[in-house]
């Protein structure tokens, strides 16, 4: 990825998808697939960086992250560009990879609960989502599921996804309570707000994931119910 695509400011609202699917195994999908997999080689090559002594960088070399502001903005982007694609075998894929990538990367940063929480804002949405195969917020059906009863994810995907999603909400939890009170940005405008909810511990596991829990519960559950039968 190259520096300007860093954002410095992450929304938790979706673009606008393709109307239609990729076809599988078409040359856009494919070269969807590499512009993906080369965008995740880059943040972690970003992310080692990090590590990297200052005196062993050379001229022309990626820079590092400073901040999980900055892992949050290039994770945002990748986001983005999934759901545009319209394609669930791409957004699965994609979307299960960027929630691993950010359960190994918040801890190596101070928290910014404001980005971090609008990302995972936007993550639930697209779970959630495709789970449901309709628009969490407008209720329309996606364009990868026009047609297609199905929920977009295999059952060995639900449950990669439920674990995610638990550890997830576990580490945001304990990395929030655990904030030191110099670590409270008061530039940020979001933070005071982001504070007020996370104060309550309840509160805090409500709000990550929430919506995709409920449909993986609902999901799991039916599954469960049919094979017992």
């Amino acid at each position: 990825m190259e520096e300007g695509m860093t954002s410095t400011s992450v929304s938790s609202i979706l673009p606008q998808p393709r109307s239609k699917p990729l076809r599988a195994g078409s040359k856009k999908e494919d070269a969807i697939r590499r512009y993906l997999d080369e965008r995740i080689l880059q943040i972690s090559r970003k992310y080692a960086k990090k590590f990297q002594p200052a005196e062993e960088n050379r001229v022309g070399d990626i820079k590092g992250y400073d901040s999980m502001e900055e892992v949050a903005g290039d994770l945002e982007g990748l986001a983005n560009i999934v759901w545009l694609s319209a394609t669930p075998s791409l957004q699965t894929q994609y979307l299960l990879s960027i929630a691993g990538i950010l359960i190994n990367y918040v801890t190596a940063f101070p928290p910014v609960p404001s980005a971090t929480f609008a990302l995972l804002k936007k993550m639930d949405h697209t779970f959630s989502s495709l789970l449901n195969g309709k628009d969490l917020l407008t209720g329309e059906v996606l364009p990868g599921f026009l047609g297609k009863m199905n929920s977009g994810f295999s059952k060995t995907d639900m449950v990669r996804l439920k674990g995610l999603v638990e550890e997830t909400r576990i580490l945001i939890v304990n990395l929030m309570k655990n904030m030191k009170p110099e670590e409270k940005d008061d530039t940020d405008p979001q933070l005071e707000k982001s504070f007020d909810f996370l104060e309550d511990s309840d509160m805090d596991v409500a709000r990550v994931y929430e919506h995709t829990i409920i449909q993986l519960g609902s999901l799991l559950e039916l599954d469960n119910f049919s094979q017992g039968l």
